[in-house]
């Protein structure tokens, strides 16, 4: 009753009814959300405050930026749902806040198309040589037998790709990466597919602030070989990991390309199976399914990836 009373006290108010309404569209900073209510940083501020007490909305730090989001939090769901679907977005008030909100999403778009225009001839020399996205996206969504996750985080999210492909099996999606760059590109990318259930955090992907086995699904897409620590992250999977969850990890196999290790970054020059499957078993796990995936056509040239299913052991 109190909770419910709280609520809806935050609630009670045009402006608060405002930001309601355009965060049920995206998560959005202090300053974006400044933008669209066209009313000070402080006055903005104190409203988020009184909501975020409320717990119909959700803060959270990414280096100097905050953000703000509906809570997805088990206990406000109801509350939370029933608010937002009694909001009349045909209201001129907020018919003028989601035009604004647009112009926001399309300047997203614009700077994501400029970061991967800046960078397509890195990109396009990689993946030339790599198994299609396609090809990896089917069998990732395979080895996740059409299964249900109330929780599903994707360590090293990148563009946000394995997110939305994901988003319609979860309850709720979280996606980490350390760049800022390329967390924007997530957000451009998962706004424009419609995603809604699905967010991403900066963050180490080897200390994750989340409590132990919490998801039911991870992935870890291409990412191990910029990881200094691989293991690590691994092991940091495994505390995540609920005991009847499933880790799935696509990463390249051992290959001789130097000029990725110059070049773009790479730590690692692949990983072999064995060497996956030595590190799971220091931390407890087991590859229950291993899989080759090779680019076809094969050429010399071109790079073989490894999909593996990795689950608790019993």
């Amino acid at each position: 009753m109190n909770q419910l009373l709280h609520a809806l006290r935050a609630a009670g108010e045009s402006t608060r009814l405002r930001i309601l309404a355009v965060l049920k569209q995206s998560e959005l900073t202090v300053s974006e959300l400044t933008r669209i209510l066209d009313q000070s940083q402080p006055r903005v501020s104190r409203h988020l405050k009184l909501l975020c007490d409320s717990g119909l909305l959700e803060r959270y730090q990414e280096g100097a930026w905050v953000f703000h989001r509906i809570s997805d939090r088990e206990n406000m769901q109801d509350i939370t749902h029933g608010l937002l679907d009694l909001i009349d977005l045909s209201d001129p008030a907020l018919e003028r806040d989601q035009k604004k909100l647009q112009e926001i999403r399309r300047e997203k778009t614009r700077l994501a198309a400029r970061y991967f225009s800046e960078h397509a001839a890195e990109w396009d020399s990689i993946r030339s040589r790599m198994v299609s996205d396609a090809a990896i996206e089917r069998r990732l969504l395979e080895f996740a037998d059409n299964a249900k996750a109330d929780l599903f985080l994707d360590l090293g999210t990148g563009t946000g790709r394995i997110l939305e492909i994901f988003a319609s099996r979860v309850r709720k999606g979280i996606g980490f990466d350390l760049s800022r760059a390329m967390l924007s590109v997530a957000r451009s990318n998962l706004e424009n597919a419609g995603v809604t259930n699905c967010t991403v955090r900066l963050s180490d992907i080897c200390s994750i602030d989340l409590p132990d086995a919490c998801a039911d699904i991870i992935t870890i897409h291409q990412v191990l070989h910029y990881c200094d620590d691989p293991e690590q992250a691994i092991f940091e999977s495994g505390r995540l990991l609920h005991p009847a969850g499933k880790l799935l990890i696509v990463d390249l196999l051992p290959h001789d390309l130097e000029f990725l290790r110059e070049r773009h970054a790479h730590q690692r020059l692949g990983f072999a199976p064995a060497t996956i499957a030595r590190w799971c078993e220091r931390q407890g796990l087991t590859v229950s399914r291993h899989e080759t995936l090779t680019h076809d056509p094969p050429d010399r040239q071109s790079l073989t990836a490894g999909l593996w299913e990795i689950t608790k052991r019993e």
